[in-house]
């Protein structure tokens, strides 16, 4: 399951109580990467070299996936969303961009949400949103929502068939199968047959109610950074930008061609082209504003 991006580094980083497994790269303003299920800071390996030229990437493994740490509880989308942001401090970036995909993309929202004075930016990949006004209609029609969310049950079916279940999953969520590497699948099996890894993954969804019920409450104050959401034509991308326009008052995006649901593993290109035409603007001055932060800490510590 060992999987190394020259470039880039990975160490275990203490945040809110855990450990999180962070990989990180390049220069320039901070951006922070959230998979979905069922893959790992892996989903955006085509992305982040891309990312890396412009930008300080962070990818994660978020709480109870790869070689992250996977406790008993902690998995509504806040607590992860404190998890995230604890990384980002650790790491000494005390303002920065976040892109999610997928539970990834939930993990985002909230993390806009609840550290407004941090995340310069946000961007959700191909997700339908707690708190969202159809969040009930669509969840009810995915099928693996109900499946994930059981008690038990999942964990004991999937166990010893990680691999059939992965690439069954994924295959059917893609588009362009010219882009579905069985190299990928065989590193997220393995990933998610670590122990305790597959409870991990399906508590994400069993939290969902009360994220829901969280993210409600988040739009009583609507996000004012820029908003970025991006999904597959054949999938969530033309929802994208009206779903994110129910939290933000600054949205863009919208649907990448011929594309499914992962769209970093399918279209890394597009998605790394659009982050960096949607962060542009704010280069200057987040790193002007990263600058004064760190040269005030220097002060206070001196």
């Amino acid at each position: 399951m060992i999987a190394a991006l020259p470039g880039f580094a990975q160490q275990l980083v203490p945040a809110n109580g855990i450990k999180i497994n962070a990989v990180t790269g390049g220069s320039g303003p901070p951006i922070l990467l959230l998979h979905g299920w069922p893959e790992t800071w892996w989903e955006w390996h085509h992305v982040m070299p891309l990312l890396a030229k412009h930008f300080s990437v962070v990818a994660i493994d978020l709480r109870g996936a790869g070689f992250s740490d996977c406790p008993q509880g902690g998995y509504d989308k806040a607590t992860m969303a404190r998890d995230a942001h604890g990384v980002m401090a650790a790491l000494e970036h005390a303002r920065y961009a976040v892109c999610g995909h997928d539970i990834g993309g939930m993990v985002a929202l909230a993390q806009a949400a609840l550290h407004r004075e941090a995340v310069t930016h946000l961007a959700v990949l191909d997700v339908p949103l707690p708190g969202w006004s159809q969040w009930e209609a669509t969840t009810a029609s995915l099928w693996h929502f109900g499946f994930h969310a059981a008690r038990d049950l999942p964990e004991r079916l999937i166990h010893g068939r990680e691999q059939d279940y992965i690439s069954t999953f994924m295959a059917e969520r893609f588009y362009d199968h010219s882009r579905f590497d069985p190299a990928n699948i065989e590193i997220y099996a393995r990933a998610i047959a670590l122990p305790g890894r597959t409870r991990g993954g399906m508590e994400w969804y069993r939290t969902l109610d009360a994220d829901h019920d969280a993210a409600l409450a988040y739009k009583k104050q609507p996000l004012e950074m820029p908003v970025l959401g991006l999904g597959g034509d054949q999938r969530f991308g033309a929802r994208m930008v009206p779903m994110l326009e129910e939290f933000a008052t600054k949205v863009t995006g919208g649907a990448i061609a011929r594309c499914s649901h992962y769209v970093a593993d399918e279209r890394p290109e597009e998605v790394a082209a659009a982050l960096i035409d949607f962060l542009k603007p704010g280069w200057t001055s987040a790193r002007t504003n990263s600058r004064t932060q760190s040269s005030q800490k220097r002060r206070r510590t001196s």
